[in-house]
């Protein structure tokens, strides 16, 4: 939408057919979804691979990696402003976005991991809720802090902060703040519905009937294995006896 919608002109393009420089964010926002979408390729053609692929679950957990190492690399090397308050909305993004890629790679090493599956989720929540506050918050007028404006240049809007009476300082602070709110409201939500889930679908113990009846199964081996030996035991004396009683009875014979 961004390369195609937003352009007056509907092409991203100059005339000569190079990328001008007011749409340079545009490519790199562009190049961020294009990742994620070859990410969710990858995945669906592992998934319908099946057998063919043995290890199409740590391939998958790569892929995703490679497309969250290349947003982090875009946000960190964005065109758009590092210094103004729009930088510092993008310089926590890029802690989130950290967060997720670090939790991804272990994920190819732990996959049964609950503890990374977790933080990676909630990883991603706060970051598609972050990216929704940036929206609001940065190109809303009524809602930019005190001392700053929204300015047209380079063909798009920028909210820019008065350096006079520490009006940047002071907008910096309140991005903190409100990102410090998001990440709390984040936990709260993720440990509720962890807490919710547990007390919907209870976990049964899965080992305790095996471990009773394993050893049901070697008391009866103990019990069947002590008759067996009595019975043999009883067996060979009455052969025993009886080889006896023949040879007493052969020799009264003879005699």
């Amino acid at each position: 939408m961004e390369l195609i919608v937003g352009p007056a002109r509907h092409q991203p393009f100059d005339d000569d057919g190079t990328v001008p420089s007011d749409h340079l964010h545009n490519f790199e926002h562009a190049s961020i979804s294009l990742a994620l979408l070859v990410y969710a390729a990858s995945a669906i053609l592992l998934d319908r691979a099946g057998r063919a692929a043995p290890c199409r679950d740590a391939v998958s957990q790569l892929a995703a990696a490679a497309a969250f190492a290349q947003e982090l690399m875009l946000f960190h090397l964005h065109s758009a402003d590092h210094v103004g308050v729009e930088g510092q909305y993008h310089l926590l993004l890029q802690g989130v976005v950290a967060v997720t890629l670090a939790t991804t790679v272990l994920g190819v090493a732990a996959p049964r991991s609950f503890a990374v599956s977790l933080v990676r989720s909630a990883s991603l929540v706060l970051q598609g809720v972050w990216f929704v506050a940036m929206g609001v918050m940065l190109w809303t007028p009524a809602l930019l802090p005190k001392g700053c404006v929204l300015s047209h240049e380079d063909g798009h809007d920028v909210a820019r902060c008065r350096d006079e009476g520490g009006a940047l300082a002071r907008a910096k602070s309140l991005v903190n703040l409100q990102f410090s709110w998001y990440l709390s409201a984040t936990v709260v939500l993720v440990v509720a519905l962890y807490l919710r889930m547990c007390s919907l679908y209870k976990e049964e113990p899965r080992y305790v009937p095996l471990v009773r009846e394993t050893t049901m199964e070697k008391t009866m081996m103990m019990v069947t294995a002590k008759k067996t030996t009595s019975r043999q035991r009883k067996a060979a004396q009455g052969v025993c006896s009886a080889k006896r009683g023949r040879w007493r009875y052969h020799g009264h014979k003879r005699a």
